[in-house]
């Protein structure tokens, strides 16, 4: 008996794969469109995915084969070009798990066992996770905060950095995926640099890298994070790790965790070209796919342009109802956008998220504490086809819900 496996994705029904000898007494399995159309993912993740990276899955491909080997070779090398940065003085170290994950690895591996003191930025949800990390791990730190509606203010930084020397790690979001901003890192790190030069210098990525461009050198970066799916549009599986080579040759030993060591990642895999652990390797071969289709869509700058589109048809479309953002004109992100809840009587998000939903466009919640709001993402598999669509289904539950558009 043969087992033939179809999938269809919207309108699309690429034979994925066939011919596959079938368990003996394994019944036939009969997938239906309803079942397998992808939903709009417009959050900050996860992301929605091309086809053609969910299909580069559909292998396996043993860990320590030479093609794998070959495969993750090309995502470190292709991940410090994207960045931006030589290979002689950089690096890029995959690990296993979310972006958080990635986060939390750095300050395992770049924080000392004795004397680190460190200095998280936060305007956010995810500038806050900073500290919440380093407060599990039992290193001494401390926050400095800003409103969430408003940039990382670099003067305030320079006066915490000067009243600080005991200071080891400065870690700070680039783009605070809980309202949008998106903070000056290369402003921060100068000034890090000059105030405390032996100071370690860590930027959380997440949300940014691959979309929005940043000069790592001139920001003197020393470890940067981001996910396989954000900008880069792979699938989830592995975080990554843009590491300053002479930094990280400082930290063998640091790490309180086995797993989340990046040194020990790192050391591994220039001695033999595997990872320690059990690698993503589906993941992986979908993210070496979305890298080059990075490619093609023109780099960092094609990416950033049609992100740019999509947010400037969805806050255009979004005022044109009466909708109001949660952040002032002067924040010119373009990764996710926060709305306020409208004042109508009738709002209620719950409903609002759920008649939505029923229409396969699924948005996301606010993140910010002082506000009601909730978000739309412009990042991942979209285009403005895409936008206009949500918008068009944005108006038809709001007419559901009793709402009168524009809204007042």
């Amino acid at each position: 008996m043969r087992l033939r496996l179809i999938f269809r994705h919207r309108g699309v029904i690429p034979q994925a794969l066939t011919n596959l000898t079938a368990v003996q007494g394994l019944r036939p399995l009969h997938v239906t469109p309803s079942t397998m159309a992808d939903k709009k993912l417009f959050t900050p993740g996860p992301l929605g995915t091309s086809m053609s990276v969910k299909q580069a899955m559909l292998r396996d491909l043993g860990s320590r084969d030479v093609e794998f080997i070959s495969l993750v070779k090309y995502i470190r090398t292709k991940l410090c070009k994207i960045a931006g940065v030589p290979q002689s003085e950089f690096t890029a170290v995959p690990m296993q798990g979310s972006g958080t994950y990635g986060v939390e690895s750095v300050f395992q591996t770049a924080c000392p066992r004795k004397g680190a003191n460190v200095l998280c930025i936060e305007n956010g949800a995810y500038g806050k996770r900073l500290g919440k990390i380093c407060d599990v791990m039992g290193v001494k730190y401390r926050v400095l905060s800003f409103p969430e509606n408003e940039f990382v203010d670099p003067v305030a930084v320079q006066k915490a950095l000067k009243g600080d020397r005991s200071i080891t790690m400065v870690a700070m979001v680039h783009c605070e995926t809980s309202s949008g901003v998106f903070n000056p890192v290369v402003e921060v790190g100068q000034l890090v640099k000059h105030e405390l030069p032996g100071s370690v210098f860590f930027v959380d990525a997440m949300s940014s890298f691959g979309a929005v461009p940043l000069d790592l050198m001139r920001g003197h970066v020393d470890f940067l994070v981001s996910s396989a799916n954000k900008c880069l549009e792979g699938v989830p599986g592995f975080a990554y790790v843009i590491a300053r080579i002479s930094e990280l040759n400082k930290c063998k030993g640091n790490s309180r965790s086995l797993s989340l060591d990046v040194f020990d990642q790192y050391e591994n895999l220039e001695k033999t070209s595997q990872f320690r652990f059990t690698p993503p390797t589906h993941a992986m071969l979908a993210f070496s796919q979305a890298l080059r289709e990075l490619d093609s869509e023109g780099g960092v700058a094609g990416r950033s342009a049609r992100y740019s589109e999509n947010c400037e048809l969805l806050k255009a479309g979004m005022k044109e109802m009466g909708f109001k953002e949660f952040l002032e004109p002067k924040h010119k992100g373009y990764i996710i956008t926060s709305f306020r809840f409208p004042q109508h009587p009738n709002f209620n998000f719950n409903t609002f998220y759920t008649k939505l939903n029923e229409k396969d466009q699924v948005i996301y919640p606010g993140k910010v504490l002082n506000a009601d709001c909730f978000r739309i993402g412009n990042i991942g598999h979209l285009f403005p086809a895409d936008m206009k669509h949500l918008l068009a289904c944005v108006r038809e539950v709001c007419k559901d819900m009793g709402m009168p558009l524009p809204l007042t």
